[in-house]
């Protein structure tokens, strides 16, 4: 009798055993079921969010899987339509898959499938992205979005003329983090963005650019009203509105035997373009302005051109001579106007970079142009 005791009683916590097993499996699973709902549901809230600033995301087909730990949503055949840009631009990818913790459905993490294109609506790719590496990492919420990041492993971008490819820029590791760091995304956001370079060349943007540049840059906006979607020109349009401005806080280039570190602040005036001034302190700064032709920008400005022509008359061919000595003395001419220092070991000068209605100045060597802005 005492054994059938104790052998009903090691059945009923073996069935006890069993009964909880079951119980938090169920339970278990009834919570990544409502994780997954709960994930799906900020998703798709973000793909609305974005709908409304005018970009418009789809997926081929989608699926939802990674039972019993994660969350993860894989989107075949990605596409984004962005209807903001004038013209439109249509993006699509091979796919994205975006994961969450199950703990943690606000965290969405995306690895991005390449290669991406970028065309004209309904027309052949004018534009390739491949990588070894692409994802992206978003915290918070479509109403209240905290951060979000961006990570690029050797990526490279190709201008596609036919069956022809143009490198426009390539990269060891790109990456751009943006964070709220004051107020709310209803009320006064103050967003920090920073932006880090290593071994990218860009030639697209200038000659000067092809030779690899690295890069540590961070920036705060301040101005802005409220952090609902809109495309980022009115955002940009709202902020000058607002008497805003753009604190450059961390700057650090290096290119070759030039380095530069900085700072400052900058505004946008009325037609969209940069204004104001970061104090600069240049390493290696006669070799910078060679590989921009700064010696030829200031042999053709406008201003030279006025003080070539009133040389001219008073004895032909003496204004030439003075703009090939203005050509020839302007690494000089930068060093004495500037403030002499060090940089990292390296002799350095001190000096001012200016943006006047987009035209940036390296003391008072005209340097390049920034685009408009809005």
């Amino acid at each position: 009798m005492a054994t059938d005791r104790i052998g009903r009683r090691h059945r009923g916590r073996y069935i006890a055993l069993l009964i909880l097993i079951a119980a938090l499996a169920g339970g278990w699973s009834w919570l990544w079921h409502y994780a997954a709902g709960r994930a799906e549901i900020t998703i798709d809230g973000w793909r609305a969010r974005e709908a409304a600033s005018g970009r418009v995301y789809a997926c081929g087909s989608q699926s939802i899987g990674g039972y019993p730990f994660r969350i993860e949503v894989d989107c075949n055949l990605a596409s984004a339509l962005f209807r903001s840009n004038q013209p439109p631009v249509e993006i699509k990818s091979k796919g994205i898959l975006i994961a969450a913790q199950i703990y943690d459905p606000t965290l969405l993490i995306s690895e991005f499938h390449g290669p991406l294109t970028i065309a004209d609506p309904g027309k052949a790719p004018n534009v390739v992205v491949n990588w070894k590496l692409a994802q992206s990492s978003v915290r918070g919420t479509p109403a209240a979005p905290e951060r979000v990041a961006l990570v690029f492993d050797r990526p490279v971008v190709d201008r596609m003329n036919g069956d022809n490819a143009q490198h426009m820029l390539t990269a060891k590791h790109i990456e751009i983090h943006g964070r709220m760091i004051e107020g709310s995304a209803a009320n006064k956001p103050v967003i920090e963005v920073a932006l880090q370079l290593q071994q990218t060349s860009a030639p697209f943007i200038h000659p000067a650019a092809e030779k690899p540049v690295d890069a540590d840059i961070t920036a705060v906006l301040r101005g802005l009203n409220n952090f609902s979607p809109k495309p980022w020109p009115e955002r940009f349009r709202e902020l000058q509105a607002a008497g805003g401005r753009i604190d450059i806080t961390q700057a650090r280039v290096q290119q070759g035997e030039t380095i530069a570190v900085g700072g400052g602040s900058l505004s946008l005036n009325s037609s969209g373009r940069l204004e104001g001034q970061l104090r600069v302190t240049v390493a290696g700064v006669e070799a910078f302005l060679n590989s921009i032709g700064a010696q030829q920008m200031v042999q053709t400005a406008p201003s030279m051109d006025k003080i070539a022509g009133a040389l001219d008359r008073l004895a032909p061919g003496l204004g030439n001579v003075a703009r090939q000595q203005a050509g020839a003395n302007i690494s000089a001419g930068i060093n004495l106007l500037g403030e002499q220092t060090t940089l990292e070991g390296k002799q350095a000068v001190t000096l001012p970079l200016r943006f006047d209605d987009g035209a940036i100045f390296l003391g008072p060597i005209p340097i390049g142009k920034t685009p408009t802005l809005f």
